[in-house]
């Protein structure tokens, strides 16, 4: 007598179930994870080209150098904060807020200071705003060495 041998079947396990929860586990992931990239800017300062303004009325210009100090028409304050700068105009301005007022910034100013004196001004109410630029070093557009 033969005996037929049955034939054994492999054991295996089916990946597939297993592979689709890892890929919903990833998309979840990566939905859920918030992506911020932070880099720096490398910003160059406006030029711009015009006639230069004559006033003749009477102006009100804040300075702000390079290590965030302003001034006032020449005055300096005894610190950078935002009431400090308030108190210097409305002296300046005696609380006349149509006339011109004129910021100028050092090139290496931080731009955190040059809005503190702009949100400064616009709090007081003064809407004659001038933000001083310099005149281009050649006007191909390409930089020069001197």
């Amino acid at each position: 007598m033969k005996f037929r041998r049955q034939r054994r079947e492999e054991v295996g396990i089916n990946l597939t179930p297993l592979i689709d929860v890892v890929f919903l586990l990833l998309i979840f992931f990566m939905v859920s994870t918030t992506f911020t990239r932070e880099t720096q800017l490398s910003i160059d300062l406006p030029e711009a080209e015009g006639q230069v303004k004559e006033s003749t009325q009477q102006q009100i210009e804040i300075l702000i150098d390079e290590a965030g100090r302003y001034r006032v028409n020449g005055q300096g304050l005894v610190d950078a904060r935002l009431r400090t700068l308030q108190a210097a105009i409305y002296k300046v301005s005696a609380g006349d807020t149509t006339m011109p007022m004129i910021i100028t910034a050092d090139g290496q100013a931080a731009h955190e200071d040059v809005v503190r004196a702009m949100d400064a001004v616009g709090r007081m109410g003064f809407v004659h705003l001038s933000i001083t630029t310099r005149q281009p070093a050649n006007r191909s557009g390409q930089a020069g060495d001197g």
